[in-house]
């Protein structure tokens, strides 16, 4: 079996780089293995989705295409609704997340994630969050941090 692994922007992979070198000499509809791989990413628009192309048997050009979920970093500024990061997280503030938004994130990255919970999950989403200068509800996602782990804001799984 052979496997070709790349990032696409969710709905608009083409047959250029980096799947057609790939898989052209393997002899596939490159056509319809875009359209297939578009149709699974639609939903991750305007986002890189890690996508994994198995060549299950080269002769009768049986495929499979397995799409994870896009970094963490990714949704978060989907779902924050923003370009970038701060670039600069202790002078400038990209923008404001709800707890809800950041659950979410959490719930889409959870099997992906180290965490065993919901809790765990919210944690590290927080962590990202950090790193791009997103603020949480007005505050800082470590003083969130700091509630949860002390129970003045429950997660819920």
């Amino acid at each position: 079996m052979v496997a070709v692994k790349t990032m696409v922007e969710g709905g608009k992979a083409t047959t250029g780089p980096p799947l057609g070198p790939a898989l052209g000499p393997l002899g596939l509809n490159l056509g319809q293995v875009v359209k297939d791989i578009n149709e699974k990413t639609k939903s991750f628009a305007g986002m890189q989705v890690p996508v994994t192309v198995n060549v299950i048997d080269p002769a009768t050009k049986k495929y499979e295409i397995i799409v994870g979920v896009p970094p963490t970093s990714a949704l978060l500024k989907k779902e924050v609704g923003i370009e970038k990061g701060s670039g600069n997280v202790k002078e400038k503030i990209a923008g404001n997340a709800t707890l809800e938004q950041i659950k979410n994130v959490a719930k889409a990255k959870k099997p992906s994630l180290l965490s065993y919970n919901m809790k765990g999950a919210v944690l590290e989403v927080l962590g990202t969050a950090v790193s791009l200068g997103i603020t949480v509800e007005g505050q800082s996602p470590k003083e969130i941090q700091k509630k949860i782990k002390n129970g003045e804001i429950e997660i819920g799984e």
